[in-house]
């Protein structure tokens, strides 16, 4: 369905007449360098996007991408026209998941077209925030608002990187606690969400780059704008990579802790073994009953074998505890 549909003409939204559908009217309101057509589609069905496809010219190739969604970020020109895949993320505490959505770019010279898939990819605050606190960059055509939709869904990676490094931080913490954790299947499923934003932000730097050296045709001014974005999103590739370090680290610890914890079940195993052993010698030595032994007829030796037991088992106890076995 259409989410919004706007025109742009120097550097201002455009009330216009025409409804969202009618893409005709819609382009003919552009008529000097830098106007636009905006047009903003979520989950659209095959024919709705083959309408807007047939008013504008899109590559068949493309729209197809654009339709079945599930592709990774790339860029690629298609008769003039740009087609950029960028993946959305958001993070959900509760289960430690990374999820993905999916927006694809239809860039012309007069028009820009996103198709977004997925519940959390909205692109309203990204044009608010044009329209309003960077409106300057309008005027510099279509591309400004690549600028401001992709700048957003980086912050957004930025935002899942803060949440992972929080969790993983709360993995190290727990693995090097005094207490018996289970963390391998938590560790397990951070890398796992860890390998979702890389294959999310790894791509992406490609085109951003070539953006950023103005491919397309984009406005010497605003490709520093790309150039930062680039910087985002190298920095969170090495965010990444030094989370996923941890988290090997994190869990070579917890398997060696493991071992430490199983060694320490043994030795106390080993030590309260012993402490059995040695009063059931006495009782099966005492428990023979042959006509000739010791003490059998000794009127304290019941209670002397007891004590016996007794004062061996404490001072077994006594020498394991200061041994470091209790």
């Amino acid at each position: 369905m259409i989410v919004d549909s706007a025109l742009y003409r120097a550097g201002v939204r455009e009330q216009t007449d025409c409804s969202p559908h009618d893409y005709a009217a819609l382009r003919r309101g552009v008529k000097g360098e830098g106007d636009f057509v905006w047009l903003g589609l979520y989950q659209p069905s095959q024919y709705e996007l083959e309408e807007v496809a047939e008013a504008f010219g899109l590559h068949p190739l493309a729209v197809e991408d654009a339709l079945t969604a599930h592709q990774r970020p790339k860029l690629e020109r298609y008769d003039g026209a740009m087609f950029l895949v960028v993946k959305t993320l958001w993070y959900v505490d509760a289960d430690d998941a990374v999820e993905t959505g999916e927006v694809a770019f239809f860039i012309g010279p007069d028009y820009v077209i996103t198709v977004r898939h997925g519940r959390g990819s909205r692109l309203a605050p990204a044009r608010e925030l044009l329209e309003t606190s960077d409106e300057h960059l309008l005027t510099e055509g279509s591309y400004s608002a690549v600028h401001a939709v992709v700048d957003y869904i980086v912050d957004g990676y930025v935002d899942v990187a803060n949440d992972l490094t929080k969790d993983v931080d709360e993995v190290e913490t727990s693995v090097f606690s005094d207490e018996r954790t289970h963390d391998s299947a938590r560790i397990y499923r951070l890398r796992r969400e860890l390998a979702e934003v890389r294959r999310a932000v790894m791509p992406l730097r490609e085109p951003v780059r070539r953006f950023a050296n103005g491919e397309g045709g984009i406005d010497p001014d605003l490709r520093p704008y790309f150039r930062d974005i680039l910087d985002h999103l190298s920095s969170i590739v090495e965010s990444i990579e030094n989370l996923e370090t941890l988290l090997s680290s994190a869990f070579e610890a917890h398997l060696a802790q493991l071992s430490l914890q199983q060694n320490d079940d043994m030795r106390k195993i080993s030590a309260g073994a012993a402490m059995i052993v040695v009063p059931t010698l006495i009782a099966g030595i005492y428990g023979m009953n042959f006509t000739h032994m010791p003490e059998l007829d000794w009127r304290f030796g019941y209670p002397f074998a007891l004590l016996l037991m007794g004062g061996v088992i404490t001072g077994m106890w006594i020498f394991f505890r200061r041994s470091g076995w209790f």
